[in-house]
């Protein structure tokens, strides 16, 4: 940072005391990105619930991604959401233990398991997504659909701001 103060979190000033607006703006976005992803996260945790009881908002998420994806590798499946193989197979044993998935020979590699939902996960990922997508369109039904392309639009641009940081392309939006 060439600002000492931006170092320390005080706003970068022009001379007279005027904020820069790059950074005025950049604190207003990361302001609601919290906001967001607090609310996110709060979401997370109920649709989990919705699936069953005991599971928690990570093993929701991963089984989004093999509901979007199909079939799926271990190790692609950490990728995709970016954390640790240890973690996604005690996740994946535990989904495994409540019948939403199970594991079967990898086509491509037989030495390989691939990992797939179940007809009761395929069922009971359908009716949650079915109920979230329904309040999410409720919740929006007033926007004008430019707004909600503009929005769209913005957010994969933030989206492809990530994969410099190793995060994998996600086009299944």
């Amino acid at each position: 940072m060439s600002n000492p103060a931006e170092a320390h979190g005080t706003p970068a000033m022009f001379p007279g005391g005027a904020e820069d607006p790059a950074d005025a703006a950049l604190t207003a976005v990361e302001q609601q990105l919290s906001v967001f992803l607090r609310r996110a996260r709060s979401v997370s945790q109920q649709l989990s619930r919705q699936v069953h009881p005991d599971m928690e908002p990570a093993a929701y998420g991963l089984l989004s991604v093999i509901r979007r994806q199909g079939p799926i590798r271990l190790t692609e499946l950490a990728s995709c959401i970016g954390v640790g193989k240890p973690s996604v197979s005690r996740q994946i044993a535990f989904l495994e233990s409540l019948g939403l998935v199970s594991k079967e020979a990898d086509p491509l590699d037989g030495r390989a398991q691939a990992i797939r939902l179940t007809a009761k996960g395929e069922d009971r990922m359908h009716e949650v997504q079915d109920a979230r997508r329904g309040v999410f369109r409720e919740r929006l039904a007033a926007w004008p659909a430019e707004d909600l392309n503009t929005l769209a639009a913005y957010l994969g641009k933030l989206n492809a701001t990530y994969e410099s940081d190793g995060f994998l392309r996600d086009d299944s939006a």
